[in-house]
């Protein structure tokens, strides 16, 4: 009997198994309802994907890329967040057809010996978005209340409890929660571009690609630092999870309903976060690159600078505010993503209490003797370098979920269409390429 059976009878055998059981089908969708109130109904799961592309790892990366190059990073952000609103529409559709999320996917499809070499990457992938995360969010203590590094990320540790309490209240309530600290970001950022006032046509022209920032090994960190950063390889497990806790008919026209409007609430979501993706770099543009600061990567420092710079009370603050409402979204969002991919991947079931405490700890503890070996001293770096890693994980975890809505079999009339699966493996290979392109250049240049 070869592989490929088995793993379609394991497919099979395992799909009574929910993902996040506990809030599995917890949210009904209207009937009846008209157009705005089923899209009411499915709207939430693509903000708390959303928030993974505005965490402080994308604040490391894009302050970076501001102020060393101006606006020519815009045209990364602006391909990259093609690139996420594609591969979450597969994430979501394959949760929605399959009813299995991509960990479980992964556990049922492949060899066991596969499946936890997946694991293991994918582990060191939310270890390093998580370490980007809890160091932005205690940087964000640090600045506002001048409280330690390390102390800022013992107080992180808190969103276990948070999500614990909230989630138990209804899945609803925490989508609420991170919409309102979305809110927050974008009416902080919204007051810093107006006070930055950026050139509208340099601005504009950064959105077109030019083709030194592939061959500026300096530019070319920084882009994939910037893919990395916003095509997170967790919030593909996370997304193809959360979008099952809807209350929709589990049959084909449900399904199609289902997946026409998460694939809405998906879209518009991601394009929140590249607004405020490219606010950053644009401040960042406009305040540091135009005035000569072109070494500016840290956020400390740019904390620093900003009220300076722009003449305008309450920018530092509301720069750090921002900073915390999304690292303290991304650490909640990011234990979720960890609970679900060590339950899919081990297919292991503890209490939730017991399952988030263990996936906290994988991201704590290495964010916190970061932090007390280096204090603020090489933070930045370490920011950029832990979306590097992210995206050097990303093919991993973007390649088996093409594999599986590429599969007929898996996936019956809503297999993607050949326009679809050439765009996807195309978006792949470009992604694998750029990774090892940095991986060749780091070891030998």
């Amino acid at each position: 009997m070869n592989l490929r059976v088995v793993a379609r009878r394991a497919w099979r055998k395992e799909s009574k198994s929910k993902s996040l059981s506990e809030v599995f089908s917890s949210i009904d969708v209207p009937k009846n309802g008209g157009f705005w109130k089923k899209l009411m109904a499915f709207a939430g799961p693509g903000l708390m994907v959303a928030v993974g592309y505005m965490d402080p790892g994308n604040w490391a990366t894009d302050i970076a890329g501001g102020a060393q190059f101006g606006y020519t990073m815009l045209s990364v952000i602006l391909l990259s967040n093609f690139f996420a609103i594609l591969l979450q529409y597969l994430a979501l559709k394959l949760g929605i057809v399959a009813e299995r999320d991509l960990a479980q996917a992964c556990h049922d499809h492949f060899p066991k010996s596969v499946s936890f070499i997946l694991w293991i990457l994918c582990e060191v992938a939310i270890a390093a978005c998580d370490l980007a995360e809890v160091i932005g969010a205690a940087l964000a203590i640090n600045l506002l209340f001048h409280i330690p590094l390390t102390w800022g990320v013992l107080i992180t540790s808190l969103d276990v409890l948070i999500i614990l309490y909230f989630q138990h209240k209804g899945f609803r309530l925490l989508e609420s929660i991170v919409a309102s600290l979305i809110l927050i970001i974008l009416v902080c950022f919204i007051f810093e571009i107006i006070a930055a006032h950026p050139a509208l046509f340099p601005m504009l022209s950064g959105l077109i690609p030019k083709p030194e920032i592939v061959f500026n090994p300096s530019m070319l960190y920084i882009a994939i630092g910037i893919l990395g950063a916003t095509v997170m390889p967790h919030n593909l497990y996370l997304h193809s999870s959360i979008v099952q806790t809807r209350n929709y008919d589990r049959d084909t026209e449900g399904k199609k309903m289902a997946i026409k409007y998460a694939t809405i609430d998906s879209t518009v979501s991601l394009l929140f976060a590249f607004f405020i993706n490219a606010a950053i770099l644009i401040l960042a543009s406009a305040t540091f690159h135009s005035t000569g600061h072109h070494d500016v990567a840290d956020i400390t420092v740019a904390y620093k600078l900003l009220d300076p710079l722009l003449g305008a009370t309450f920018a530092s603050t509301l720069f750090a505010v921002a900073l915390l409402a999304s690292g303290q979204n991304s650490t909640l969002t990011g234990t979720l993503a960890g609970q679900i991919v060590m339950e899919g991947f081990l297919n292991i079931r503890l209490k939730s209490w017991i399952r988030r405490l263990i996936t906290r700890a994988i991201a704590i503890v290495p964010a916190f003797f970061v932090t007390l070996l280096y204090g603020e001293k090489g933070i930045a770096s370490l920011l950029v370098l832990s979306q590097v890693i992210l995206s050097m994980q990303l093919s991993f975890a973007v390649i088996p979920l093409i594999m599986f809505t590429n599969d007929k079999e898996k996936m019956g009339i809503f297999v993607n269409r050949t326009p679809t699966k050439v765009v996807v493996w195309i978006v792949a290979g470009i992604i694998l390429s750029l990774n090892i392109y940095l991986l060749i250049d780091t070891l030998f240049r």
